[in-house]
């Protein structure tokens, strides 16, 4: 093995040297030289950061994959593929597996019956709800578990290292100090010829030069972390719209398989079950992936009260304008199709459901879903 021995022990001595002035100011037995105040409060204010940081990203860690186990796998594959430079597959969600069982159990029983029928119904929706999941834990890491993490990996790191080198340099300049002391008192005492008392001055301006340019760089990275801060906010922005977007799409299926399961069962008490409800989910989505059920309203998210208790508020007689979020099909004459985006005017009658609205829109007319709607005053 080739190396400098002398060079390894010259670093033996500086580290032993620096422990020792390290130890002696702890114990109170040799001076220190304190920072900046300013630099002090950037130094507390990156700890806050990268500690909250720390914390902030594993909470939502854990609120996106509950189950530890997963969420160690999930980021062993994650690191693999990041260094094969390849992109991770997406992962099947719980509820994604969950409507696949509930496929192939109605294929057992056959999707005839009314069991097989149902469980038709209630696995397209868990099917779409884990694909709304997985579209949600896909942006979630992109927009706002990813920049946290490049926070601690990479810019934290390069601050550490410097601060590191910044301690060093204190303590070489502390050590240089205290040297200049003792050859002073030497001087004085035995006599001593200057030139140990300059060469102390010389290592002392050296050491004090090489900490102050240090100091600076320490500062700069540090005064970065404001940078950072509206960095994270404009994820945290991200990640709030991320979940408003999921949530209301969960909320919208959840609408759509409740009416689904309610016609079949009104269906299945009349004479003719097997014609009435040969396949909800398919006259509910004909589109397929990219039925109108596939785009979610911000507007549903940002209102403090549903569209469903706005509607109550109506008189029986009186008319209002509302605007289409998204497209509807009509499932029967007795409803009213709908285009994204239109103006109709919606008005509801004695006993209606309150999840509906009657609707008209030049001479036709029918009725409408309210979560379709955005009631105007």
């Amino acid at each position: 093995m080739d190396f400098n021995v002398k060079k390894l022990a010259c670093d033996a001595g500086v580290f032993f040297t620096r422990a020792v002035q390290f130890t002696e100011e702890k114990l109170g037995q040799a001076e220190k030289t304190e920072l900046d105040p300013h630099l002090e409060n950037l130094i507390t204010r990156a700890d806050c950061t990268k500690n909250w940081t720390e914390k902030i990203l594993r909470q939502t860690e854990v609120l996106l994959q509950p189950n530890p186990i997963d969420h160690t796998g999930a980021r062993i594959e994650e690191f693999i593929y990041d260094k094969l430079e390849k992109k991770l597959p997406s992962r099947t969600t719980n509820a994604e597996l969950l409507g696949q069982y509930m496929l192939d159990a109605a294929n057992e029983f056959g999707s005839g019956t009314p069991y097989g029928s149902t469980l038709i119904t209630v696995g397209e929706y868990q099917k779409r709800l884990g694909t709304a999941e997985r579209e949600f834990l896909q942006t979630s890491a992109t927009t706002f578990l990813t920049p946290l993490r490049n926070f601690l990996e990479g810019d934290w790191r390069t601050i550490s290292k410097e601060r590191r080198i910044l301690e060093n340099r204190r303590l070489d300049l502390d050590i240089c100090k205290a040297r200049l002391k003792k050859a002073k008192q030497a001087e004085v005492k035995a006599a001593l010829l200057s030139e140990e008392v300059d060469k102390a001055e010389h290592e002392l301006r050296v050491a004090q030069t090489e900490f102050d340019r240090q100091a600076e760089v320490t500062r700069l990275l540090l005064e970065g972390i404001s940078s950072t801060h509206l960095n994270h906010q404009r994820c945290l922005q991200d990640f709030a719209e991320a979940q408003a977007t999921y949530y209301a799409q969960c909320h919208h299926y959840m609408h759509e398989l409740q009416r689904e399961l309610s016609r079949c069962a009104n269906s299945v008490s009349g004479p003719h079950q097997s014609a009435a409800c040969p396949n909800p989910v398919s006259a509910a989505f004909p589109s397929g992936p990219s039925s109108p059920g596939t785009i979610v309203p911000t507007s549903l998210s940002n209102k403090p009260k549903t569209l469903a208790m706005e509607q109550t508020q109506l008189p029986i007689t009186g008319t209002r304008k509302a605007k289409v979020l998204y497209d509807y099909d009509a499932h029967d004459s007795s409803e009213l199709s709908l285009l994204a985006d239109e103006l109709i005017t919606v008005y509801t009658v004695p006993g209606m459901d309150p999840d509906w609205l009657v609707g008209e829109r030049g001479n036709e007319k029918g009725k409408v879903p309210v979560t379709y709607l955005e009631l105007l005053s």
